[in-house]
Order: C-alpha cells, then sequence, then structure tokens
C-alpha cells in the first residue's frame, strides 16, 4: 500500500501517493496495486490508479487505470487511458483510451475513442463532438486553369 501527504496538507492519505514535482498534467498521484480506497475522488492534474478503488472520480486532466486497477465508479475526466477495468459510466471532454487488456462495464460519452484490439466495451457509446467545428466552405476550381498555369511557368 502507498502512503503519501496531498500538497499543502499534513494529513496522511491512505492508498494515494503523490509521485511528481507538481508541473500541472503530470502524474501527481497513484493508488498502489495491492491497495484499495473508497469514496469520492477528485484531482486537477495526472492519477494512475492501479489497485482498486470504488466510489466517484471527478478530474480536470487525465486518469490513467493500470492493468491490475479495478474501479467501480462514474468517472468524468478530459481524458480516460485504460489497460484495467471499470464498472461504471465514463465521460470524458476530450479522449478514451482502452489498451488491449482493458475491460468497461458501462456507458461512454465522449468525442474520441480510441480502443486496441482485444478490449472489451459493453455499454452505449454517445461520441458527442467536444466543440462543433463550422465547415470551410468549398471553392470550385477549373481543371483546365491548373492546367494552363504548369505550362505558364
Amino acid at each position: 500500500m502507498a502512503f503519501g501527504r496531498t500538497r499543502g496538507s499534513d494529513d496522511f492519505q491512505a492508498g494515494v501517493a503523490p509521485v511528481s514535482s507538481g508541473e500541472s498534467g503530470g502524474l501527481t498521484a497513484f493508488i498502489d496495486q495491492g491497495s484499495s480506497f473508497e469514496g469520492k475522488l477528485s484531482f486537477k492534474d495526472t492519477v494512475r490508479i492501479d489497485g482498486h478503488f470504488s466510489g466517484e472520480i471527478t478530474s480536470e486532466n487525465t486518469l490513467v487505470v493500470g492493468e491490475s486497477g479495478v474501479i467501480a465508479a462514474d468517472i468524468q475526466s478530459q481524458v480516460v487511458i485504460v489497460s484495467g477495468t471499470i464498472h461504471g459510466n465514463v465521460t470524458a471532454s476530450r479522449k478514451v483510451v482502452l489498451h488491449k487488456t482493458a475491460e468497461l462495464q458501462g456507458d461512454v460519452e465522449t468525442p474520441c475513442l480510441v480502443v486496441e484490439e482485444g478490449a472489451v466495451l459493453n455499454g452505449k457509446l454517445n461520441m458527442s463532438a467536444a466543440a462543433k467545428k463550422k465547415p470551410l466552405p468549398l471553392k470550385a476550381m477549373d481543371g483546365s486553369s491548373a492546367t494552363s498555369e504548369k505550362q505558364s511557368h
């Protein structure tokens, strides 16, 4: 089991350990293999879970579920990268990645889904666009003008 202190706190949290210098987007904590944690987990940077977690997860960045990670929770994050098991619904505002060892039992809502061969996804998938882009207007081109330009050069 990993033990650690959260930044700016003297309280110990069993199962969660800080692992970076605090750079935005860097790995800031993990729940180690063999650890179990239950409750609400919210974080701003990247967290990796290799142990067992049940409850609710909210992230402003990235959640990484390692091969030995088992999560029974609804997840809201920007990016969710899964190599382990998730039982719950996943909402990712940017992307969900399911590696070949991933098993996700629940609904997924994300604009981008990457699935490696061997991954398991059982649930509904809603791929709503993160931000609707206005299509560029098409411009008709005369094929003969392109030929005459080449000949004049």
